[in-house]
Protein backbone atom coordinates (compact mmCIF):
# COMPACT_ATOMS: atom_id res chain seq x y z
CA UNK A 1 0.00 0.00 0.00
CA UNK A 2 2.80 2.44 0.79
CA UNK A 3 4.25 1.85 -2.67
CA UNK A 4 0.88 2.87 -4.20
CA UNK A 5 1.05 6.08 -2.17
CA UNK A 6 4.52 6.79 -3.55
CA UNK A 7 3.16 6.02 -7.05
CA UNK A 8 0.40 8.60 -6.49
CA UNK A 9 2.99 11.22 -5.50
CA UNK A 10 5.02 10.53 -8.62
CA UNK A 11 1.92 10.50 -10.84
CA UNK A 12 0.54 13.76 -9.43
CA UNK A 13 3.94 15.46 -9.66
CA UNK A 14 4.19 14.52 -13.32
CA UNK A 15 0.62 15.58 -14.11
CA UNK A 16 0.93 18.93 -12.32
CA UNK A 17 4.52 19.56 -13.49
CA UNK A 18 3.94 22.88 -15.25
CA UNK A 19 1.16 24.19 -13.00
CA UNK A 20 1.55 26.88 -10.37
CA UNK A 21 -0.67 28.01 -7.50
CA UNK A 22 -2.63 31.24 -7.86
CA UNK A 23 -0.79 34.28 -6.62
CA UNK A 24 2.41 36.11 -7.22
CA UNK A 25 4.86 33.58 -5.78
CA UNK A 26 4.48 30.96 -8.56
CA UNK A 27 4.56 28.10 -6.05
CA UNK A 28 4.59 24.68 -7.76
CA UNK A 29 1.05 23.30 -7.71
CA UNK A 30 2.15 19.87 -6.44
CA UNK A 31 2.86 21.50 -3.07
CA UNK A 32 -0.90 21.82 -2.54
CA UNK A 33 -1.90 18.13 -2.77
CA UNK A 34 1.17 17.22 -0.72
CA UNK A 35 -0.03 19.64 1.99
CA UNK A 36 -3.51 18.09 1.86
CA UNK A 37 -2.06 14.59 2.40
CA UNK A 38 0.24 15.94 5.10
CA UNK A 39 -2.74 17.47 6.94
CA UNK A 40 -4.62 14.19 6.76
CA UNK A 41 -1.63 12.24 8.07
CA UNK A 42 -0.33 14.58 10.77
CA UNK A 43 -3.34 16.60 11.91
CA UNK A 44 -6.22 14.20 11.23
CA UNK A 45 -4.19 11.08 12.16
CA UNK A 46 -5.40 9.29 9.03
CA UNK A 47 -3.07 6.46 8.06
CA UNK A 48 -5.08 4.84 5.26
CA UNK A 49 -2.77 4.90 2.24
CA UNK A 50 -5.64 4.80 -0.25
CA UNK A 51 -7.18 7.88 1.38
CA UNK A 52 -3.77 9.58 1.33
CA UNK A 53 -3.28 8.61 -2.33
CA UNK A 54 -6.68 10.06 -3.22
CA UNK A 55 -5.76 13.28 -1.41
CA UNK A 56 -2.56 13.56 -3.46
CA UNK A 57 -4.57 12.98 -6.64
CA UNK A 58 -7.63 15.05 -5.67
CA UNK A 59 -7.15 17.73 -8.37
CA UNK A 60 -5.72 15.56 -11.14
CA UNK A 61 -9.01 14.92 -12.96
CA UNK A 62 -10.14 18.55 -12.94
CA UNK A 63 -6.79 20.22 -13.56
CA UNK A 64 -5.00 17.90 -16.00
CA UNK A 65 -5.77 15.76 -19.03
CA UNK A 66 -5.87 12.60 -16.88
CA UNK A 67 -8.88 10.38 -17.51
CA UNK A 68 -10.93 8.40 -15.05
CA UNK A 69 -10.04 5.20 -16.90
CA UNK A 70 -6.32 5.96 -16.63
CA UNK A 71 -6.63 6.56 -12.89
CA UNK A 72 -8.73 3.45 -12.38
CA UNK A 73 -6.14 1.26 -14.16
CA UNK A 74 -3.30 2.60 -12.06
CA UNK A 75 -4.88 3.30 -8.66
CA UNK A 76 -8.01 1.14 -8.55
CA UNK A 77 -11.64 1.81 -7.80
CA UNK A 78 -11.52 3.17 -4.26
CA UNK A 79 -8.88 5.85 -4.91
CA UNK A 80 -10.47 6.84 -8.22
CA UNK A 81 -13.97 7.00 -6.72
CA UNK A 82 -12.73 9.28 -3.92
CA UNK A 83 -11.08 11.57 -6.44
CA UNK A 84 -14.27 11.67 -8.53
CA UNK A 85 -16.29 12.61 -5.44
CA UNK A 86 -14.20 15.72 -4.78
CA UNK A 87 -13.70 16.71 -8.43
CA UNK A 88 -15.50 19.78 -9.74
CA UNK A 89 -17.31 19.69 -13.07
CA UNK A 90 -15.12 22.06 -15.06
CA UNK A 91 -17.81 22.54 -17.70
CA UNK A 92 -19.76 24.59 -15.15
CA UNK A 93 -19.19 28.27 -14.47
CA UNK A 94 -17.08 29.22 -11.47
CA UNK A 95 -20.17 30.33 -9.53
CA UNK A 96 -22.06 27.14 -10.36
CA UNK A 97 -19.09 24.98 -9.30
CA UNK A 98 -18.99 26.77 -5.95
CA UNK A 99 -22.73 26.28 -5.41
CA UNK A 100 -22.41 22.65 -6.46
CA UNK A 101 -19.71 21.98 -3.87
CA UNK A 102 -22.02 23.24 -1.12
CA UNK A 103 -24.94 21.13 -2.41
CA UNK A 104 -22.83 17.96 -2.83
CA UNK A 105 -20.93 18.22 0.47
CA UNK A 106 -23.50 16.50 2.75
CA UNK A 107 -23.66 13.52 0.40
CA UNK A 108 -19.92 12.87 0.16
CA UNK A 109 -18.47 9.74 1.72
CA UNK A 110 -16.69 10.22 5.04
CA UNK A 111 -13.28 9.91 3.37
CA UNK A 112 -14.19 12.43 0.65
CA UNK A 113 -15.33 14.82 3.40
CA UNK A 114 -11.92 14.50 5.04
CA UNK A 115 -10.19 15.36 1.77
CA UNK A 116 -12.56 18.29 1.24
CA UNK A 117 -11.86 19.77 4.69
CA UNK A 118 -8.08 19.28 4.37
CA UNK A 119 -8.23 20.89 0.91
CA UNK A 120 -9.99 23.97 2.31
CA UNK A 121 -7.50 24.21 5.19
CA UNK A 122 -4.61 24.06 2.73
CA UNK A 123 -6.17 26.66 0.43
CA UNK A 124 -6.77 29.10 3.28
CA UNK A 125 -3.26 28.56 4.66
CA UNK A 126 -1.83 29.27 1.21
CA UNK A 127 -3.98 32.40 0.95
CA UNK A 128 -2.29 33.61 4.14
CA UNK A 129 1.23 32.42 3.36
CA UNK A 130 1.66 33.50 -0.26
CA UNK A 131 1.27 36.84 -1.95
CA UNK A 132 -2.19 37.02 -3.50
CA UNK A 133 -3.72 39.67 -5.71
CA UNK A 134 -7.16 39.05 -4.19
CA UNK A 135 -8.91 41.95 -2.49
CA UNK A 136 -9.99 41.74 1.15
CA UNK A 137 -13.54 41.24 -0.10
CA UNK A 138 -12.53 38.33 -2.35
CA UNK A 139 -10.63 36.67 0.52
CA UNK A 140 -13.62 37.03 2.84
CA UNK A 141 -15.89 35.57 0.15
CA UNK A 142 -13.59 32.58 -0.13
CA UNK A 143 -13.66 32.08 3.63
CA UNK A 144 -17.45 32.33 3.78
CA UNK A 145 -17.87 29.86 0.92
CA UNK A 146 -15.34 27.45 2.49
CA UNK A 147 -17.24 27.58 5.77
CA UNK A 148 -20.47 26.65 3.95
CA UNK A 149 -18.80 23.64 2.31
CA UNK A 150 -17.07 22.48 5.48
CA UNK A 151 -20.24 22.93 7.57
CA UNK A 152 -21.67 20.03 5.57
CA UNK A 153 -18.55 17.87 6.07
CA UNK A 154 -18.04 18.23 9.82
CA UNK A 155 -18.24 15.54 12.44
CA UNK A 156 -16.07 12.97 10.69
CA UNK A 157 -12.70 13.94 12.21
CA UNK A 158 -12.54 16.28 15.20
CA UNK A 159 -8.89 17.15 14.49
CA UNK A 160 -9.76 18.41 11.01
CA UNK A 161 -12.78 20.32 12.32
CA UNK A 162 -10.60 22.04 14.92
CA UNK A 163 -7.81 22.79 12.41
CA UNK A 164 -10.34 24.32 10.02
CA UNK A 165 -11.80 26.54 12.76
CA UNK A 166 -8.31 27.68 13.75
CA UNK A 167 -7.23 28.58 10.21
CA UNK A 168 -10.47 30.48 9.55
CA UNK A 169 -10.02 32.42 12.80
CA UNK A 170 -6.42 33.21 11.87
CA UNK A 171 -7.42 34.20 8.34
CA UNK A 172 -10.15 36.55 9.50
CA UNK A 173 -7.74 38.24 11.91
CA UNK A 174 -4.92 38.42 9.33
CA UNK A 175 -7.10 39.79 6.53
CA UNK A 176 -8.45 42.55 8.79
CA UNK A 177 -4.89 43.62 9.64
CA UNK A 178 -3.60 43.67 6.07
CA UNK A 179 -3.08 47.04 4.37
Amino acid sequence: MFSNFIDSLSFAAEKHISQRRKGCDLVPYINHPIKVAHLLFTTAKEYDFELLSASILHDVLEDTCTTELEMRKIFGDRVTNLVIEVTDDMTMTYEDRKRSQIKKAPFLSDDAKKIKIADKISNIADMLEYTMTWSHRRKHQYLEWSEKVVKECRGINEHLDRAFDEIVKEANKTIENQP
